[in-house]
């Protein structure tokens, strides 16, 4: 079976035809961020009306690389949440309607299950059970993966996310949007210890990420310190440091607590170099495996869309004929696909 997936919650419209037998046939994507760098963030007006420009051209563009006709495509996948509602809104019409219009199931994915598993697309995937950390800009997530669609929110963040706290730190600094990769670049000149910023929540019990202390500490050093070119290097790698300890210490901790031997990291952060390498010596010492989608998969793609829709095609799961976008929507209320 052959499914085309869409993918349009925020800023980047990925299309991807995924063949269960073959494996990822095409993958578009376009990115959004020469749109907003003039603003310093995500415009949800600007980005749904990207999304209406680029996604039926990218679609074609898919059909054209996996040398498919829609008589091909057994089925499409779109993602219905969470994300921005208007962006959400016009891969969910699009989605729905090439469904309805050309006569095949269309599929509602939860954007989250996506990045989760993203590392299937991988050749050394992970078996379940396994612990997965969801970090991107708008979600962290410790989740307890028992199957596909079975899962159990272990903790999550309470105001700033992980990727959003980079960006915003970035901009303190006086860095280009995005920030996130800019401030992981600008860290690898910083000089380890000049600055030592909290490790918030890390000393509650809880499995539940804090970062906005975090980055009012940087802003507070920032405006102390000045902002020459070192400063600028030092505060990153500081600012990296205490947020990838951050992680890796409730990562410790749920891995303690689940028994779990298998860590999948995902989502946008996840391509951050440093965090990749503590994670890694993490597991290593533990006597497991973390595994990671690879870095063009860790952002928002139609890739992971595509695939996880495959899943709840194979187990019967498909969208009636109306049309829904779900700006919120929890995680562990999936439907599982097991018998």
């Amino acid at each position: 079976m052959r499914i085309l997936g869409i993918e349009t919650s925020c800023d980047e419209t990925g299309i991807a035809i995924y063949d269960d037998q073959l494996g990822l046939l095409s993958h578009q994507l376009y990115s959004q961020v020469a749109l907003h760098a003039d603003y310093g963030g995500v415009v949800p007006e600007l980005a749904s009306r990207d999304h209406v420009r680029k996604t039926i051209p990218l679609i074609i563009e898919a059909l054209a690389e996996a040398k498919c006709t829609k008589d091909d495509i057994d089925a499409i996948a779109f993602t219905a949440g969470p994300g921005l509602v208007g962006a959400l809104l016009v891969g969910s019409c699009i989605g729905r309607s090439l469904a309805f219009a050309w006569g095949k199931p269309a599929i509602a994915v939860h954007h989250m299950e996506g990045h989760l598993l993203a590392p299937m697309l991988e050749d050394n995937k992970p078996d379940f059970p396994f612990l997965a950390l969801l970090v991107s800009g708008g979600h962290t997530l410790m989740v307890q993966v028992d199957n596909i669609g079975e899962y159990h929110v272990l903790g999550e963040s309470i105001d700033d996310a992980a990727g959003e706290a980079f960006d915003k730190t970035a901009k303190l600094l006086g860095l280009d949007y995005p920030g996130g990769p800019r401030l992981a670049k600008l860290a690898e000149q910083g000089v380890a210890g000049r600055f030592v910023f909290p490790r918030p929540m890390t000393k509650k019990p809880g499995l539940d990420f804090s970062f906005s202390g975090l980055k009012t500490a940087a802003a507070i050093t920032i405006a102390r310190e000045g902002n020459d070119k070192q400063t600028q290097a030092d505060i990153a790698l500081a600012f990296q440091d205490a947020v990838i300890d951050t992680i890796a210490i409730k990562c410790k901790r749920a891995l303690k607590e689940t028994g779990l031997k298998r860590l999948v990291v995902a989502g946008g952060v996840s391509a951050n170099k440093s965090l990749r390498e503590q994670l890694a010596i993490l597991m290593k010492n533990r006597g497991g495996e973390a595994f990671y989608p690879r870095n063009e998969f860790c952002t928002d793609n139609g890739a992971m869309i595509a695939y996880a829709g495959m899943q709840r095609l194979k187990a019967g799961q498909f969208e009636p004929l109306a049309i829904k976008a779900k700006p919120r929507w929890p995680l562990d209320t999936l439907i599982s696909v097991s018998p």
